[in-house]
């Protein structure tokens, strides 16, 4: 019997599907991702622009070991020229507290703390000075250049002391100024004042030295002009401000500021120091120090007389001052400082030292030159801290007056050989 198969059944019709393929590299998913973030940054910052600058300088210390580089320092920046004890500076866009050194540039916003021990001097942009002491707070304001020269410095004391010194401006326009919680003090050129702070009694106070100065309370209501060797208080009730004068210091006479002293034996050699007698005052305060900011005291004396030999000192350099006192107690400011350098005779020793350039920038002269590696170096009484394992130095002086200066180098090495340059500069 045969077999029967089924019928074929009919087959299907299929549909013709065509696949494209587009090759996408990694390197092109990259670029897109990377343009997609720099878009949500840039976002970010238009809406957030302080939060947003923070964040990436907090993740950039973090990154570096959370340390602040050194800058390259500018004439028209903000450093500092002394540093003694601790020093410490918190950067405006930092959450840390780092140690303060010469290289580092100072912005405006930056907080500057200074300890038990500690003293700064800082050299703005128009050659004011501000010399901040021990146990301070303060913050940089301003430091900015405008149009024909004009120039406007700024600091805000939060506690402590602050002494400043104005040059010669550019401009008749520019401005040197310190700041209280609730006063703006605002000194002349080539003039000097001292600011003081109290954080327990919010009370205020500034006093000129030299030159003139105003003060005016941040409501815009009392206006006082200062003139030398007079004090404006200003009360933290917000109250009537007080004006009064104050006892002016003596002048010194010996030794002469900058000069060198080279004796066989200093230790035995006394040094004579002698100042001018002020009319009002019963009796003086001389003061000696291994720091200018006088923040280590060797010695401390009361005296009647306008004269004193002491010996005693070891070989170094000093700085020197004198307070007056009245017979109602008043105290005067400091004298202005004097320095000198105590040097061991180096038994015909010689050391090199050679300047090699000067430069002006405003009132202050940068100086250039080679000394013997590991030798101490004064220049214009101010110790340089920045000499090369070569022997070069780089040293910018504190603003000078306008006229013929001299500039004096007083250098000492490991021998006891000694040696002196002089430069003579004509500030226009």
């Amino acid at each position: 019997m045969p077999i029967q198969r089924p019928p074929y059944a009919p087959r299907p019709k299929v549909s013709h599907v065509e696949i494209y393929w587009k090759t996408v590299t990694y390197r092109t998913v990259a670029m897109y991702l990377f343009m997609v973030f720099a878009v949500v940054l840039a976002i970010l910052y238009l809406i957030f622009p302080e939060t947003f600058s923070g964040a990436i300088a907090r993740i950039s210390e973090a990154v570096g070991g959370a340390t602040v580089p050194a800058a390259v320092l500018t004439a028209k920046q903000a450093k500092f020229v002394n540093l003694d004890g601790r020093v410490q500076v918190k950067k405006v866009n930092s959450v840390q507290w780092v140690t303060a050194d010469y290289r580092m540039a100072l912005d405006k916003g930056d907080l500057i703390q200074t300890g038990g021990d500690g003293a700064a001097r800082i050299t703005f942009a128009d050659g004011t000075t501000y010399t901040v002491q021990s146990d301070t707070l303060v913050t940089v304001e301003e430091n900015s250049i405008g149009r024909d020269s004009e120039t406007r410095v700024a600091m805000h004391i939060t506690s402590g002391a602050v002494d400043l010194a104005t040059g010669t401006w550019d401009s008749p326009k520019s401005k040197a100024e310190v700041s209280f919680s609730n006063a703006v003090a605002s000194v002349q050129q080539n003039s000097r004042a001292t600011v003081r702070s109290d954080p327990d009694t919010k009370e205020s106070e500034i006093t000129v030295s030299a030159g003139t100065a105003q003060l005016s309370t941040t409501d815009g209501r009392q206006h006082v002009d200062i003139g030398r060797w007079e004090r404006v208080t200003v009360p933290s009730s917000g109250g009537t401000v007080v004006k009064s004068n104050v006892l002016a210091p003596p002048d010194l006479a010996q030794p002469l500021n900058l000069q060198p002293l080279i004796v066989p034996d200093p230790k035995r050699i006394p040094v004579r120091f002698e100042w001018k007698p002020v009319p009002e005052a019963v009796s003086y305060e001389l003061r000696i120090s291994t720091t200018s900011m006088f923040s280590r005291i060797v010695e401390d004396r009361k005296v009647t007389g306008t004269s004193v030999d002491i010996t005693g000192f070891d070989q170094g350099d000093y700085y020197w001052d004198v307070l007056a006192t009245d017979q109602d107690k008043r105290v005067s400011a400091p004298s202005d400082t004097f320095k000198f350098t105590l040097a061991t005779q180096g038994k015909g020793q010689e050391m090199f030292l050679e300047v090699g350039s000067t430069e002006l920038h405003g009132n202050v002269v940068e100086i250039t030159g080679r000394t013997e590696p590991g030798a101490a170096l004064i220049i214009n009484g101010e110790a340089v801290a920045d000499v090369q394992g070569d022997g070069a130095f780089k040293y910018f002086t504190a603003p000078l007056s306008r006229g013929p200066q001299t500039i004096v180098l007083t250098g000492q090495n490991r021998r006891g050989g000694t040696a002196i340059k002089r430069v003579e500069i004509v500030i226009p």
